[in-house]
């Protein structure tokens, strides 16, 4: 199997195995409507096998960062829809991810009252909010009765992305937002059916998924995790509790053929992941990179060995928007520009030159 062979991931059709990651770049207005610039940025990135969009909030409530993207107002569907016909105008396919940031909030960020979480524990740090640096706010622990509001916040923004033209969802369900936040016994410490045990810390994460997969269809439902990632004070350092929690994910996601599970982790060919992939039986997506990129190399192994069904690309996808084409071809790339990875402007955003501007300019 080749890296740039095309693949179909449930009614999803992928060009290539090369899949751009989410990426948060914080270029929504402020009532997290996309821009014009965000079109513009999705639509030169339309050559990968699929493009996975930003975290894009569900509620307000799950609003984690200024200039993030939201799909639950008219506007922001509008917003949406306009990128979804760029990147098909363009021959490509988008799926929206689906983020609820939990307690990675704010009220200053959000516009809230509160932040809410499975347990009424605050994330370790700062946030940046508009007035400036602030202490993550201790969250409020979502009780039985609302947790089923929850998952039908995500149920109505996975209709919305449908109804603005977008190919497919993802739950995100990683890099320590509300999903993931059930998953850990740090983040989590209930003593009802949604903690304690790793089936019932994994009760959320099957919840959200299958209520989404019943509204748009499980073929086009995909879902992000990051076992053992450890990070926002989500933490999962015992080894066997993280592999029963994620294999009790996995079982209670197997019957619903979900179109892919893609996982972030740095040892892609682990038990850890291997097992995930072959008890949920969905397609995997594999994304190595976040201390480090995922490499070209790497990529074309990873699915040619079989350990994956396609790679997903972080940070070569920001700089290079014809990274497909620039892999396929060996040729030089971009690098990226760290410090403007998250801002309001167009640079360091849309304006990383394509493989034929910079043969032109070269020349």
């Amino acid at each position: 199997m080749s890296l740039y062979e095309p693949a179909a991931f449930g009614a999803l059709p992928l060009s290539t195995r090369v899949v751009m990651a989410p990426l948060t770049r914080t270029r929504a207005d402020d009532a997290g409507v996309p821009t014009e610039t965000m079109v513009e940025y999705y639509r030169q990135r339309a050559g990968f096998g699929l493009i996975i969009t930003e975290g894009t909030w569900p509620a307000a409530e799950g609003k984690s960062y200024s200039g993030q993207p939201g799909i639950v107002t008219p506007e922001q569907i509008e917003g949406w829809r306009r990128i979804a016909d760029a990147v098909h105008e363009a021959g490509g396919t988008i799926v929206m991810q689906l983020m609820h940031g939990g307690r990675v909030s704010h009220p200053a960020i959000s516009g809230q009252s509160r932040v809410v979480a499975p347990s009424a524990l605050a994330a370790p740090g700062e946030t940046h909010t508009p007035e400036g640096k602030a202490a993550m706010p201790v969250a409020h622990a979502l009780t039985l009765e609302e947790i089923p509001e929850v998952v039908e916040q995500f149920v109505q923004a996975a209709r919305n992305a449908i109804a603005a033209g977008l190919d497919g969802v993802e739950v995100h369900g990683a890099n320590g937002y509300l999903v993931q936040e059930f998953l850990s016994p740090v983040s989590n410490i209930r003593d009802d059916q949604y903690g304690g045990s790793p089936e019932n810390r994994a009760r959320f994460a099957i919840e959200v998924t299958a209520a989404v997969a019943e509204a748009v269809g499980a073929d086009r439902t995909g879902i992000r995790l990051s076992p053992q990632h450890n990070i926002q004070g989500v933490l999962e350092e015992d080894d066997a509790d993280a592999l029963a929690t994620y294999l009790a994910v996995a079982e209670g996601l197997s019957p619903l053929g979900l179109a892919f599970v893609d996982v972030l982790n740095a040892a892609p060919t682990s038990e850890l992941v291997q097992r995930i992939r072959r008890t949920l039986g969905a397609p995997l997506i594999i994304n190595s990179g976040f201390a480090a990129s995922t490499t070209r190399d790497e990529a074309e192994t990873l699915v040619a060995e079989g350990w994956a069904d396609a790679v997903a690309a972080g940070r070569p996808a920001i700089a290079n928007p014809d990274l497909v084409a620039r892999w396929r071809e060996d040729a030089e790339l971009n690098e990226p520009r760290p410090a403007l990875f998250y801002g309001r402007t167009a640079e360091g955003y849309t304006d990383y030159p394509s493989l034929e501007v910079a043969r032109a300019d070269a020349s």
